[in-house]
């Protein structure tokens, strides 16, 4: 069997078109013919749309009508709940009371990524922020996340706590700034081809069967 192709994506867990670019790459995935990739691993890395939000966010009707004002804010959720609905995902925008800092989630992230967790937190990440409305920059949230996804009760508390999960992930962020990355979702194929934005999944059954055959060209002559 051929190894899972390495896709590395750049995103904010409170970015509803990071969700979306995900899950049409899955859909793309999911009618795969025999040409597609068999499977995807997914590396996630952080980058925070909003670095400076306090840390216990920020009340979200009163931070979306500042940035877009209040009709416009109902217009773009509006096109953002059926847009979700092509691919499967009930935004639940009426829920959501806060838009909350992300540092801590991105901190699990990478904590699930040392215990090989780290899809199964992603999945949880976005959809507990997106359809369930919780507030996933609180520290108990995230703790209870991260125990549905199967991770260590003591290593969870020690990445949300220490300095070592704070360091990681802020070196991890500077190396996406460095690559000049300014939006995400942001996709990284091969660890040289980038693509950038929610794709259709018209474009990803285009694109991975030709990155698929460079993979396994490559792993022949390895």
């Amino acid at each position: 069997m051929a190894d899972p192709l390495p896709v590395t994506v750049y995103s904010d867990v409170i970015c509803p078109w990071c969700y979306v670019g995900k899950r049409r790459l899955e859909v793309a995935l999911a009618k795969a013919g025999p040409d597609m990739p068999a499977h995807i691993s997914f590396s996630w890395r952080p980058f925070e749309l909003n670095p400076d939000m306090p840390v216990e966010g920020v009340e979200r009707r009163d931070y979306r009508a500042r940035k877009f004002g209040a009709a416009r804010s109902a217009e773009l959720d509006a096109r953002m709940l059926a847009t979700g609905r092509e691919v499967g995902i009930e935004f639940a925008f009426e829920r959501m009371e806060r838009t909350p800092n992300t540092r801590l989630a991105h901190r699990l992230i990478w904590e699930a990524d040392r215990q090989g967790r780290q899809e199964a937190v992603v999945d949880r990440l976005f959809a507990g922020y997106f359809e369930q409305g919780l507030d996933i920059g609180r520290e108990d949230v995230l703790t209870g996340i991260a125990a549905a996804a199967g991770l260590e009760t003591g290593a969870t508390h020690r990445a949300l706590a220490g300095s070592e999960s704070l360091k990681a992930v802020r070196g991890l962020e500077q190396q996406g700034y460095t690559m000049g990355i300014q939006g995400v979702p942001f996709f990284i194929l091969l660890a040289k081809y980038a693509v950038e934005g929610a794709q259709p999944p018209e474009f990803w059954r285009q694109a991975l069967p030709k990155v698929a055959a460079e993979a396994a060209q490559g792993e022949g002559t390895a």
